[in-house]
């Protein structure tokens, strides 16, 4: 450990000059008119001319200024009464080293701005716009998206900073004029801008009025497997890209070719649902002479618009089967179960085979009965469903209805005096190993008799004052019963409203209804289906 000691003798005038040359801040002593006597090695590097302090302090103790176009800080210290001491500091490399700093956090907030406005859609047309728009704001003075060619067509989307928008169609010989863009709609990684002549760049993808183009740059969008398109940026003259900003531009461009890519594969996957889910829908009901037709249906999950429940109406059409009634029709109603898609997939399932099956057996009993063995599935013993038939036949004035059912409600009569009856017809589950049972009811609607198909989720339905109280098949039959003399639809209409109101939001299984009216004399049928 070494120890210092007060020496007397002070060192050598040299070893103090190199003390001071030692130091890497430039230190400068002066007189009291601010002469120059003495000054280290790096204040004759940074201030060679410098004669006295006073031709850059202005007299004060403190300054910051640019002098032979570096910025120095410089702070005076008094020795005594008639000398001061001056340390100058060259503040180049701080302020490269601040300057790099903040170019980074405005980089960085920038492609955070650029995620979480790609992010918050996905349309297709809002993400490109968003695109071209922060390109022009952030990184050029236009920006073009070029997308992927398509049915021999290749559109862009265009915007400089402080103008609208603007579309347009290239043609296969424009697209190969322009430097780099083939490569990067075919997905190939981006050629630095030096190395393309952006003289080259055609002036139709360019706004008018932009002026000499004095740099370009062209990079992919990277999509899901395939490139989502092509960003071109392109700078005034004399602007250049430098290789940090190159960089930033190919990180954003990866990030806008994703959200792009995304909301490509979103809207295919929303077109693909919109084209199942309308066959998994109910149907709009046929329109049948005689006979008013009027359906609702509101599944478990709103938002996915389909369940497991169903109903569907077969008009008359010859029959193949023995026995076979050509001016009969076919109602059917049922419940599938479990909810939501995987439901009203089955529930389709359903539905096709009944209207294959038809034409070879019309019959509700056995049309059940084949129908159980066409949906037993050894790989899958989940596939149960309850159903209930019915076919019409013209009887006089009225018709004539046979009705089976398979494990479901029987249907609701409600006749003109206002009497509510149910069909006396009972069966067991469809989709079962081993035998079933089957019963049929044979009955006569007259003119105004209704004949009500429902699922179960009606009468279960739970709310009330209490909120658990199931809405029940007693306050059903009355409910009808108040319904003497409404068209098909109004009694649809009203079940509906008063369940909803019942329920009043809570959570519900899925409900179907199908209503069927002999109308009064002199009345025109009328057909409807309702969703919700």
């Amino acid at each position: 450990m070494t120890v210092l000691r007060n020496v007397s003798t002070p060192p050598p005038t040299h070893l103090l000059h190199a003390v001071l040359d030692a130091t890497a801040e430039a230190v400068l002593l002066c007189d009291e008119h601010g002469a120059v006597l003495l000054a280290n090695a790096a204040a004759r590097r940074l201030l060679p001319d410098l004669q006295a302090m006073n031709e850059i302090t202005d007299e004060t103790d403190v300054f910051e200024l640019e002098l032979h176009g570096r910025p120095l800080r410089g702070r005076r210290q008094p020795v005594d009464e008639t000398h001061s001491v001056w340390t100058v500091h060259d503040c180049t490399d701080e302020m490269a080293r601040a300057a790099a700093v903040a170019q980074e956090k405005e980089r960085t907030a920038f492609l955070a701005e650029a995620s979480r406005r790609l992010s918050a859609s996905l349309h297709r047309g809002r993400c490109v716009r968003t695109t071209v728009e922060l390109a022009a704001a952030h990184l050029a003075d236009a920006a073009v998206v070029v997308l992927p060619p398509a049915r021999r067509r290749t559109e862009w989307v265009r915007a400089v900073t402080g103008s609208r928008f603007e579309t347009g169609t290239m043609r296969e010989r424009d697209v190969d004029s322009v430097p780099g863009l083939s490569e990067a709609l075919a997905g190939f990684p981006p050629v630095p801008s030096r190395w393309l002549d952006q003289t080259q760049m055609p002036a139709s993808l360019l706004p008018d009025g932009f002026g000499e183009i004095g740099a370009i740059l062209v990079t992919p969008l990277p999509g899901n497997g395939v490139p989502a398109g092509a960003l071109i940026l392109a700078r005034r003259a004399p602007g250049t890209f430098s290789e940090e900003e190159e960089l930033q531009a190919r990180i954003f461009a990866a990030r806008a070719g994703g959200a792009i890519s995304a909301a490509v594969l979103y809207q295919e996957q929303v077109e693909t649902t919109a084209i199942l889910q309308a066959d998994l829908l109910p149907p709009e009901l046929p329109r049948i002479e005689g006979l008013e037709l009027a359906g609702a249906y509101r599944p478990a999950q709103d938002a996915a618009r389909i369940g497991g429940d169903f109903y569907d109406a077969y008009p008359r059409t010859p029959s193949a089967a023995p026995g076979g009634d050509d001016a009969e029709t076919m109602i059917v109603l049922g419940d599938v179960v479990g909810k939501g898609p995987k439901a009203a997939v089955m529930a389709g399932k359903v539905r096709q085979t009944l209207r294959a099956l038809r034409l070879l057996e019309s019959r509700p009993e056995p049309l059940l009965r084949v129908l159980n063995q066409a949906l037993i599935d050894p790989r899958d013993r989940s596939r149960f469903v309850t159903l209930v038939l019915a076919s019409l036949v013209r009887s006089g004035d009225g018709w004539r209805v046979t009705c089976a059912t398979g494990g479901h409600p029987p249907p609701l009569i409600l006749r003109a005096a206002g009497r509510v009856e149910p069909i006396a017809a009972k069966g067991t589950l469809i989709g079962v190993t081993g035998p079933i049972t089957i019963e049929t009811a044979v009955v006569e609607l007259a003119p105004g008799d209704l004949l009500l198909f429902y699922s179960d989720g009606l009468f279960e339905a739970r709310g009330g004052v209490g909120g658990r109280e199931a809405y029940g098949e007693d306050r059903l039959a009355d409910t009808l019963a108040t319904c003497r003399n409404m068209p098909a639809t109004a009694v649809v209409e009203r079940l509906e409203q008063l369940v909803s109101d019942w329920i009043n939001g809570a959570g519900h299984d899925d409900i179907a209804m199908l209503a069927v009216r002999v109308p009064p004399r002199h009345h025109h049928p009328v057909n409807l289906r309702r969703t919700r």
